[in-house]
């Protein structure tokens, strides 16, 4: 199974009162799937993996298992605080349907070297699925050095994908493909996809992006596959002024941008540290009602 294209990230969906909102999942996992996405990734980053019990992870993973019912491939975010942590969800991931796991090396306590080695070498070694390695920026992230990284891929065989976002990731993404060869099947780009365009001309294979906008992030990627460049830059400078807001505010524009496109029943987040005040959401009225023409699924 080869990856390529928009893997885009549902947001893990909140009622008022904070609890999971299995209606509103599963019916943004439908959205994915009606926008045109070409794989499902959760819960990560975009996901508040982080503000989540371990039996929320599992319940999310079994519903956008459930509701994607293998149309596209679903890859399973399964970032812990440990190799033991990360093998109990990978394992799960696993008897829930899900074709391909990523995750970041350790969270909370920063692990480097041999032990970012033998964290990924458990994931690999607990199921038979690829593993998508996950270099991301600090401080949730742990940016992993190329070498590193180059030796997992020529030596855990599980381990074939990389999701490439830190500070030069498009540069990084170039001293991969160099050191790996053969041995790494593909590398996907993230950060709401801004350097996309950097990325494939470099020969990325996908992007990750969060899901609210993924009609039109999947149309971008159709205009590059065809050859058509100029057309994917109309297309991206128009989306910009709304990348460049969500830049800001993560998941929280994300889970806005959602609830007004009726995916979500609220936009209520757990991680709080950039909520919308009242001029961003004046804001957001100006640029959605910009970027509403391409917006093709309607809810």
């Amino acid at each position: 199974m080869d990856f390529r294209g928009v893997f885009t990230i549902p947001c893990t969906p909140f009622t008022e009162s904070g609890e999971l909102d299995e209606a509103s999942l599963r019916r943004e996992v439908r959205f994915c799937l009606d926008c045109g996405a070409h794989g499902l990734v959760a819960p990560v980053y975009a996901s508040e993996f982080y503000t989540l019990a371990d039996d929320e992870r599992k319940r999310v993973v079994e519903i956008v298992a459930e509701e994607n019912a293998g149309r596209v491939p679903f890859v399973a975010g399964c970032s812990a605080v440990s190799a033991r942590h990360a093998v109990m969800l990978a394992r799960h991931a696993a008897s829930a349907g899900a074709d391909a796991l990523i995750a970041m090396p350790p969270v909370v306590r920063k692990a480097a070297g041999q032990e970012v080695f033998d964290y990924y070498c458990a994931i690999s070694e607990a199921v038979p699925l690829p593993v998508v390695l996950q270099d991301f920026i600090a401080p949730v992230g742990t940016p992993m050095p190329p070498e590193l990284m180059a030796r997992m891929f020529a030596e855990l065989p599980q381990v074939q994908y990389l999701k490439e976002e830190t500070a030069l990731g498009p540069h990084v993404l170039s001293q991969m493909q160099q050191l790996c060869g053969d041995s790494i099947r593909g590398v996907m780009g993230g950060q709401g996809g801004r350097f996309l365009f950097n990325e494939y001309a470099r020969g990325a294979c996908g992007t990750m992006p969060a899901c609210h906008l993924t009609d039109v992030h999947v149309d971008l990627w159709e205009l590059l596959a065809a050859g058509r460049e100029q057309e994917a830059r109309a297309l991206f400078n128009r989306m910009l002024p709304l990348l460049n807001f969500e830049h800001l505010y993560a998941v929280s524009a994300y889970k806005e941008v959602l609830r007004r496109r009726g995916v979500l029943a609220t936009s209520v987040c757990r991680d709080r540290a950039a909520p919308l005040d009242e001029y961003d959401h004046r804001e957001l009225d100006v640029l959605m009602a910009e970027i509403d023409p391409l917006l093709r699924v309607r809810y």
